[in-house]
């Protein structure tokens, strides 16, 4: 018999849950540990519509990047879209996992699946490990960059306005933000962190970036980066759904060498929440 524990053990590995930053839920989100797993479904978002399909796949377990509970349910009204998707959940004996900013800030993770996308060079950390997250590594002779984000080299320079339109293509987005002090500005050193990073473009400024990708810039923000040079392309936050892709092939490899025998399916739901009208 294969348990959640057994598969989501070797994810729990590879992402740890002390790589996670402090205000992040992690791990276990609802369900069983001891359930048993005959099939899993990888998805960016727990939303109604990929528990709807999840139920309809016949699921035992979801494994998201965005963990399905980020507060604390006080009071379980049952007519709040939320909580009943969590009923429906429970209802249907399916457990969900999420890994996060820890697997943003692992080596080979999230953000490094993004520089590829965006087919940097020269990869390094974006952000430092903390005191205690460096001592965990080192206790565990993990190689690798470890952080949150990424700092890379372009193929070849290109202008900001170029560079806008090599994000759009490469991050395969309908649409995006361009926040710049010139169009011609030249881009070579670009900085990268998925989800909602503006509040460490001074990061990006302070390691020598060009520019810096990351979703969710305010307007106050977007005014902050223009005063100081730096330009910013916001490509949005459903780029991350990059995750989904490879936690599948992640969770196929251990499926084969672990000899689970249990079903891996990918979410087909676009759980992007906006619209580019042109």
């Amino acid at each position: 018999m294969v348990t959640v524990s057994d598969v989501v053990a070797p994810m729990e590995r590879y992402a740890p849950a002390w790589l996670a930053e402090s205000w992040d839920h992690v791990g276990l989100q609802l369900g069983d540990n001891r359930q048993e797993v005959h099939r899993m479904m990888v998805t960016l978002d727990v939303r109604p519509e990929t528990v709807a399909e999840a139920v309809d796949a016949g699921v035992d377990l979801i494994y998201a990047h965005h963990p399905a509970m980020f507060h604390a349910v006080k009071t379980f009204d049952l007519s709040v879209p939320q909580n009943q998707m969590y009923a429906t959940i429970l209802q249907h004996g399916i457990t969900v996992y999420a890994a996060h900013t820890n697997l943003d800030s692992t080596a080979n993770g999230m953000n490094d699946w993004l520089c590829a996308q965006l087919g940097l060079k020269d990869v390094a950390v974006l952000i430092q490990p903390d005191a205690s997250q460096r001592a965990h590594i080192k206790a565990e002779h993990r190689t690798g960059l470890y952080g949150l984000g990424r700092l890379g080299t372009l193929p070849r320079p290109l202008t900001a306005r170029e560079f806008a339109d090599y994000c759009e293509e490469h991050l395969d987005v309908p649409g995006l933000r361009l926040i710049t002090p010139d169009h011609d500005k030249m881009i070579s050193r670009v900085a990268v962190l998925g989800g909602s990073g503006a509040g460490f473009y001074q990061d990006a400024l302070a390691q020598g970036a060009d520019a810096y990708v990351t979703g969710d810039v305010g307007y106050h923000t977007a005014h902050d980066m223009v005063a100081a040079g730096l330009t910013v392309v916001d490509p949005g936050h459903h780029i991350e759904v990059v995750s989904a892709t490879h936690m599948r092939q992640l969770f196929e490899k251990w499926n084969q060498e672990n000899e689970w025998h249990i079903d891996v399916i990918q979410s087909k739901i676009n759980t992007e929440p906006f619209e580019f009208i042109k």
